[in-house]
């Protein structure tokens, strides 16, 4: 039997491409939103790295070439004024992608998880603002009412370090080699441009009307690519 019988959408908060999908999923699907596992894609420093490779896992990872960074900043530029928005692109310096990433599994225990991803989202693409640096983390911990030093210092839990090694070995198990990335059971779907298909898929399978939202029940689908070979893959 398949493991992901309750869909999972693997997300990104460093991949425009993922921020895009999610834009696409609270506007246009919101009755979704609560009806998927949030799972973290996130490229692990060397102790995360160490901790998933003792388990077993091996990130799905490769740099990105100048040539593919060059289209991603055309492709998200197009893809953006088509939809109406602009995007200040961030200056990553000496990123650590645990601290946003593992700062979402505080929010998310408080409750306030897709706020989180939402505030990040804004703060990294709406205003070109550093997401790995923790002042940054604290500032959007505060604005959720939350504990700035515990959040902006996630990465230092060994609790939280663990628990997001475990979401990368879910990476790992799913074949999930870039974001937006969604899985149920058996089918996958990667990519902003297969985001409709999901949605369809989703439609296609007919869930029991008590676990679909109204608009889903009776009927019933995301990417930087770990190596960047597809236009809808991660940024």
């Amino acid at each position: 039997m398949p493991k992901n019988k309750t869909p999972r959408f693997y997300f990104s908060l460093r991949s425009p491409y993922s921020w895009l999908a999610h834009r696409e999923l609270t506007t246009r699907h919101p009755e979704l939103v609560d009806h998927l596992v949030w799972t973290p894609f996130f490229e692990p420093d060397p102790e995360s790295a160490r901790l998933l490779t003792d388990q077993g896992g091996t990130f799905p990872y490769s740099e990105m070439s100048r040539e593919k960074n060059r289209y991603v900043l055309q492709d998200v530029g197009r893809l953006t004024k088509a939809r109406g928005i602009t995007v200040t692109w961030p200056v990553d310096r000496r990123p650590v992608w645990e601290v946003p990433h593992l700062g979402y599994l505080v929010a998310a225990r408080e409750g306030r998880g897709q706020d989180y991803i939402a505030a990040c989202y804004r703060a990294r693409f709406g205003e070109g603002r550093d997401i790995c640096d923790r002042s940054t983390i604290a500032a959007i911990g505060a604005g959720l009412g939350l504990d700035q030093r515990r959040i902006a210092d996630a990465s230092d839990d060994p609790d939280l370090r663990a628990e997001g090694v475990r979401a990368l070995l879910d990476v790992c198990h799913d074949g999930v080699f870039g974001v937006p990335f969604f899985v149920h059971g058996f089918t996958r779907f990667w990519g902003l441009d297969r985001f409709d298909a999901f949605v369809e898929h989703l439609r296609s399978k007919a869930l029991p009307a008590a676990s679909v939202p109204e608009p889903l029940a009776g009927a019933v689908g995301l990417g930087r690519s770990a190596d960047d070979g597809h236009a809808g893959g991660c940024g």
